[in-house]
């Protein structure tokens, strides 16, 4: 996971806002981010797509993104997307998962440009885990029909299938209104933060030196407009599998630390979880997300 927004703030002033994160995180949040991707970029790619902030949102300490899945209608209530070491009510446990927890928190929804057009309210935490991978899903008060009507806002899809190394990506936040591009270096079996573990992680190319406070940002396939992953978190300090600093672990138990490296989860099995009308699950075919 990143550095508390706090600590990320300083940060920026002691640099003169050059440096930028990962994810901001609450109270006592923790955070959270193979083969080498770059030279898969091939030639032939489709043209890139134009990735704004519209249907992003801001958090209190973290980023997000109003989201859809490719069965959602437009009367189906809409749902926001931010990592789970963004809950307000704090980290879920090592194996905890969270489901129908009340929640009223407001996120700011922005355009195209970056400019908080409305307020969206939540009415629910659909799902919320740490376990496996990093996510809390919200319900909103909204349709994706009224949002459209009142304020010109689609929802971002998610894509149902599985990244892809090279893929050119934009990890879009609403909380600093930055947008990071590089591309999908690879995927880690297991990477392990604290006493956290997550499945099959997407490892960014450099580039994307994201900071505390990009914690639920929208990763965004460039060449489809999708959403592949969900930002979360980074190696800051070198340090082997601690809080801020997670360490990649494969098949054979064997660790692999990458200092200044950036990481999100995967979304592509998020869909399967949910059916008509945007209702989670988790007993669904397909559906491999943890259950409490």
């Amino acid at each position: 996971m990143k550095k508390p927004l706090v600590a990320a703030l300083f940060a920026l002033a002691l640099a003169g806002a050059g440096a930028v994160p990962a994810v901001a995180e609450p109270q006592s949040e923790a955070t959270a981010h193979t083969a080498s991707a770059t030279t898969r970029a091939s030639a032939k790619a489709p043209a890139a797509q134009a990735v704004t902030f519209a249907g992003t949102v801001s958090l209190s300490n973290c980023s997000g993104s109003v989201i859809r899945f490719p069965n959602s209608a437009d009367n189906d209530p809409a749902l926001v997307l931010t990592n789970g070491h963004c809950l307000e009510t704090g980290f879920p446990d090592p194996g905890e998962v969270i489901t129908g927890q009340s929640s009223s928190r407001s996120f700011g929804l922005l355009n195209s440009s970056g400019s908080k057009i409305a307020t969206l309210r939540a009415t629910k935490v659909v799902y919320s885990t740490m376990t496996d991978t990093d996510i809390t899903i919200y319900q909103t008060t909204r349709t994706y029909a009224q949002i459209k009507s009142s304020y010109g806002i689609n929802a971002l899809t998610l894509s149902d299938s599985h990244p892809v190394a090279g893929t050119a990506i934009k990890v879009v936040s609403g909380y600093w209104k930055k947008t990071y591009s590089c591309a999908v270096d690879g995927f880690v079996y297991r990477l392990k933060e604290g006493g956290w573990t997550w499945k099959d992680s997407v490892r960014y190319t450099s580039a994307c030196n994201t900071i505390g406070g990009t914690s639920g940002s929208p990763v965004v396939d460039t060449a489809t407009g999708k959403v592949v992953a969900v930002n979360n978190t980074g190696n800051e300090d070198g340090e082997r599998c601690t809080e801020n600093n997670p360490c990649e672990v494969d098949q054979n138990g064997n660790v692999t630390i990458h200092e200044g490296i950036n990481y999100a989860e995967e979304t592509y099995l998020i869909p399967a979880c949910f059916g008509t009308g945007n209702v989670l699950n988790l007993n669904a075919s397909g559906c491999t997300l943890p259950k409490p």
